[in-house]
């Protein structure tokens, strides 16, 4: 094994870092990708935001229902098996966003997406937390993370082009390819059973997660997953979507306003991950990252106060011209905030859940827990928000998220206070 001292660009001189890599570059690009094309949708169909809200609900309703299995699965059995089967799926969805013709098609094919990138991310962040050397485990998560923010930065920027300069066939097509290509890498790189740790003689899956239940600082990690994804799912759905229906602004200029974020990510997440390693106090990255995620928050609807403010810009290339309207750089400026946000919260967040897993072998488990928490506040948050916009403003609506942001922080860090989660390899479970 290529030893990891030398940081991430070391790990791609492992070729299971590359394997699992791949499926974060192909899972990630192709999320992102197809949020821009939700705005194209949601122009094209004359949507309401409430309806709008449904495109991530309708993502997340099929991951709250097989995320617990899928993370007893994977700390049971072959953990490669899913992961090829995610990636298999994926392409049927790419095909069936080709031909949608409805807004139902699109709703459906969202709950499609939802199960295969939640086998690929679950599974993937499982598997790199147990074969990553413990030492050095924030380094391999921040990594991997990186690579998926890299991706989802390739997503905006490339993936937006796309769909401005050809439409929608041609984008499919190309994250198809990539999908392909991570396929055949998982293939012939990853070990058969890179998972699979747990005895289910000793533990149950319900006994098992009534363990990790148990322990305090699992509990304020899911308490504050659920609260804060009422508000980060807002600005996932909403965001791209206020930019086209709100400014008229193209899918192409929409992906440069993601990628602002993406980029502060994508070049952080692996150096934030050592730090933690080094410094510890995890719990203390995760509410500084919490609180600049909802301060970016509070700053997206400001984008409606920008005409007469910020000057427009009119970019000329190709014998072709695009205007920036001021909103554009209010918006890119806000979702630059949430990367920073994004990129002390994130390392952290599932190094601990890893190793609160590894204290009964249930990592899967363990992860599973995170992204059902997740769930929870991704299924209702779109939703309630969205109906919270047609009732009032996009102000109320953005800065209700901000605040879900601001509570679940203040709850964590009390919960977190009365037990932290133990450092080192020598707590015990149960202690």
């Amino acid at each position: 094994m290529v030893s990891d001292s030398g940081g991430t660009l070391r790990l791609f001189g492992n070729r299971e870092f590359v394997a699992l890599a791949s499926t974060a570059f192909a899972r990630s690009q192709a999320y992102s990708t197809i949020l821009i094309a939700l705005a194209l949708y949601a122009d094209m169909f004359g949507t309401s935001s409430t309806v709008e809200g449904l495109f991530g609900t309708a993502f997340a309703a099929v991951q709250l229902v097989i995320v617990l299995p899928l993370g007893r699965y994977i700390d049971l059995k072959d953990a490669k098996t899913f992961l090829l089967a995610g990636l298999a799926l994926n392409v049927g969805v790419f095909v069936g966003f080709a031909f949608v013709s409805a807004v139902e098609h699109v709703i459906l094919l969202r709950a499609v997406q939802g199960l295969g990138a939640s086998m690929l991310w679950l599974t993937g962040t499982t598997v790199v937390g147990e074969i990553s050397p413990e030492e050095s485990r924030g380094l391999w998560i921040g990594s991997y993370n990186q690579v998926g923010a890299f991706s989802s930065l390739f997503g905006d920027v490339f993936g937006g082009a796309l769909l401005f300069l050809y439409g929608f066939h041609e984008t499919y097509a190309v994250l198809s390819f990539f999908t392909v290509c991570a396929f055949v890498s998982v293939s012939v790189f990853l070990r058969d059973n890179p998972g699979g740790t747990a005895d289910p003689e000793e533990a149950t899956g319900r006994e098992t997660l009534r363990e990790l239940l148990g322990r305090r600082a699992i509990q304020a990690l899911v308490f504050f997953r659920g609260s804060f994804s009422v508000g980060k799912m807002a600005v996932i759905t909403f965001l791209p979507i206020y930019a086209r229906t709100g400014f008229g602004i193209n899918a192409f200029l929409i992906g440069g306003i993601m990628a602002g974020g993406k980029l502060t990510k994508a070049l952080t997440q692996g150096w934030v991950g050592d730090l933690t390693d080094r410094v510890g106090n995890k719990s203390r990255f995760i509410l500084a990252g919490a609180l600049v995620y909802a301060l970016g928050t509070a700053l997206i609807p400001l984008a409606g106060f920008a005409e007469g403010v910020v000057p427009s810009v009119t970019l000329a290339a190709a014998g072709r011209e695009m205007a920036l309207p001021g909103a554009f750089f209010v918006l890119f400026a806000a979702y630059g905030v949430l990367g920073i946000g994004d990129s002390l919260r994130l390392p952290a967040s599932m190094s601990l859940f890893v190793e609160e897993g590894e204290y009964f072998d249930a990592v899967g488990s363990s992860l599973s827990l995170r992204s059902i928490a997740w769930k929870v506040g991704q299924v209702g948050g779109p939703v309630f928000v969205g109906a919270i916009w047609d009732a009032t403003s996009v102000l109320v609506a953005f800065w209700t998220a901000a605040g879900f942001i601001v509570v679940s922080t203040a709850v964590f860090a009390w919960i977190f206070s009365v037990e932290a989660a133990p450092e080192g390899a020598d707590a015990v479970a149960g202690d």
